[in-house]
């Protein structure tokens, strides 16, 4: 919780085409930020931008899973993977 609001804050002020979340040294979520990351997700989408997250750890895949908002987001095993697929 004592991200939330900074990560929030920090994603709505992104205004890129395309915003690539790195997880890499993140062990875990919860439901509060599966809300934040599907908040960024619809906001960036209605904008017709996208997101896509670097690095998750197989914890964090399965709250996503259990939760049921995975297919929301495209995953990449390191931020040049993902850099790569947003230049295409």
């Amino acid at each position: 919780m004592t991200n939330l609001f900074g990560f929030q804050s920090k994603v709505r002020e992104d205004s890129s085409r395309a915003l690539i979340l790195d997880f890499t040294a993140v062990p875990l979520i919860d439901s509060a930020g599966i809300g934040a990351l599907v908040g960024a997700y619809v906001s960036r989408q209605k904008d017709g931008r996208s997101l896509g997250l670097v690095g998750v750890n197989q914890r964090i895949h399965n709250a996503l899973e259990v939760t049921r908002v995975q297919g929301l987001f495209h995953f990449f095993n390191s931020v040049a993977d993902a850099e790569e697929a947003v230049a295409q």
